[in-house]
């Protein structure tokens, strides 16, 4: 990850909170946030891990940063999980994602949501997000599975099989309601014109 690139997802993040993005309001949410600060710290473990220099200097004090707020937010993404930019947590605690899963643009994620890996069958391995997805409080979404883009899961869902693009999905197991998809749950992805 270029320094670029980590800044651009740092402000993209940012940006998904209320829509704003100033060296004030980052310097706020770094201080006193909650899930962006997790967020913050969680991208700057992985862009300093890309670099020797960075590696053996800002990397060991960012990964000792990054683990207390793991523990104290109850946040476990571990460091080189692939997250896209615009990533939001909605509210912190008890969200369990697989260091395998890939997680595309522009996701909300809950508390109490899991992103897990199964271990055998035809679905074992860990799950892929598309962009634009909703994740509700409580979900499950395990193994090798593809969720599309523009997707809202329900609360409390367990999700085991492919999710087509635009979809809304709720209970257990997971099945698809509707086609409207997650446009009135994801918001504040127009950033590209305002951080570049």
């Amino acid at each position: 990850m270029t320094f670029s690139e980590f800044k651009f997802c740092v402000l993209a993040d940012l940006y998904r909170l209320d829509g704003q993005v100033s060296k004030s309001k980052l310097l706020k949410e770094i201080l006193f946030g909650e899930a962006f600060k997790f967020l913050f710290w969680f991208r700057v473990c992985n862009w300093s891990r890309s670099t020797i220099t960075l590696k053996y200097t800002l990397y060991p004090v960012a990964r000792i940063v990054f683990n207390h707020y793991t523990y104290k937010f109850g946040i476990s993404i571990p460091i080189g999980t692939q997250i896209d930019a615009g990533f939001y947590i909605g509210h912190f605690g008890c969200i369990i994602v697989n260091p395998e899963c890939k997680i595309g643009k522009n996701v909300n994620i809950s508390h109490g949501v899991t992103l897990g890996q199964a271990n055998r069958g035809e679905r074992r391995g860990s799950p892929s997000i598309g962009d634009n997805v909703y994740i509700a409080p409580g979900a499950k979404i395990i193994g090798k599975i593809k969720i599309g883009n523009n997707v809202a899961i329900g609360a409390n869902s367990v999700v085991t099989k492919d999710i087509e693009d635009n979809a809304v999905v709720v209970g257990i197991p997971g099945k698809v309601i509707s086609s409207n998809g997650a446009n009135d749950y994801v918001a504040l992805t127009d950033y590209m014109d305002k951080i570049a």
